[in-house]
């Protein structure tokens, strides 16, 4: 099977903000969708409520369908699945220098699985690599120093995780949260970072909370997951 796995500044958040880099994100299915395995095993009943998997562009049926044929793909042959996915970084490196811009790389658009343990990002070396994560281990990990130097990991919020919260945001490490209406200024004495203007958390001030603000579902969130 050969496909383009990257979408690279297909949507908003990627595309807005003159940050000086050229995005490509894999999106692949959450939670178990379509029957699929389970990609993102920390989510809780909330983000999987307020999941932004149909959001944007994810909404139209084509897209869906993409996305259930790459997770698919990386489960039947996931060595020619991490070849050609290198492939897709190494054409968007070349796209960012004809563009004049750093090429950053997002595996887990929707997801949550370890690509890191299948790429030296560091082979890499002039890609900067991020995702954001529910795994505690996994952020705490990048905030003390143990993940490849070019790969930057945010910690998500949930309605029930607030003390890994902590953990992550005493270690050094910034921590994604949604709120249901104006950005506050700080959150439980954290200063609060718009989240919502770009997609480069990796030029973000560190030990901080990342706001974003309901989108789709989570509107209507009764769990907890949105502040």
């Amino acid at each position: 099977m050969k496909t383009n796995l990257l979408s690279i500044n297909a949507d908003a958040k990627t595309s807005k903000g003159n940050t000086g880099y050229l995005t490509g994100i894999l999106y692949l299915t959450p939670a178990g969708q379509a029957g699929l395995k389970n990609l993102c095993p920390r989510a809780s009943d909330g983000c999987k409520a307020a999941c932004l998997y149909t959001a944007g562009r994810g909404k139209f049926t084509k897209v869906q369908q993409a996305r259930i044929k790459k997770t698919k793909y990386l489960f039947e042959d996931r060595e020619s699945f991490i070849d050609v996915l290198k492939s897709d970084i190494r054409i968007l490196i070349r796209q960012a220098k004809e563009k004049g811009l750093k090429a950053a790389v997002r595996l887990n658009g929707t997801s949550d699985y370890p690509f890191h343990r299948l790429i030296d990002f560091e082979a890499f070396k002039n890609v900067q690599f991020y995702d954001y994560t529910k795994i505690t281990q996994k952020a705490l990990d990048f905030a003390n120093g143990k993940l490849a130097k070019n790969y930057y990991i945010v910690f998500s919020r949930s309605e029930n995780n607030w003390n890994e919260c902590l953990k992550v945001l005493k270690a050094g490490g910034n921590v994604a949260a949604v709120f249901k209406n104006e950005l506050p200024l700080t959150y439980n004495r954290f200063p609060v970072l718009d989240g919502d203007q770009n997609d480069s958390r990796f030029l973000d001030e560190q030990g901080c909370i990342i706001g974003l603000k309901a989108k789709g579902y989570a509107k209507k969130d009764k769990s907890g997951f949105v502040i």
